[in-house]
């Protein structure tokens, strides 16, 4: 059971959340920004192929990954985010080189 005081707090400051559509050959952001601290990037994809996300913070050398998703599932990547802009991409195939990136900024 979770303490009242933890519930709370989790209330208050719930995670940002984007949701990144994945189509033969792009990414769709449903915002430009986030803010930074926790994080849900959602992978939807509503194409015909399967697809992921790969996601790295310009200067930074952690990337973020979700697993391989299939035509009409989606996948919750839950992270920290530090303030920064952050390149994402689709790591399958030839995917990126097809268009499949994006870039999502979080701020401070």
């Amino acid at each position: 059971m979770i303490p009242l005081a933890l519930a709370l707090v989790a209330l208050a400051h719930p995670p940002a959340r984007v949701q990144v559509s994945a189509q033969e050959f792009s990414f769709t952001l449903s915002r430009a920004s986030i803010k930074a601290g926790p994080a849900i990037v959602e992978l939807a994809n509503f194409g015909e192929d399967p697809h992921d996300l790969r996601m790295r913070r310009v200067g930074g050398t952690r990337v973020y990954a979700t697993p391989v998703v299939q035509p009409g599932d989606q996948y919750d990547l839950v992270a920290k985010l530090l303030p920064g802009k952050y390149r994402l991409w689709c790591s399958i195939a030839d995917h990126r080189a097809l268009g499949m990136q994006a870039v999502l900024i979080v701020r401070k």
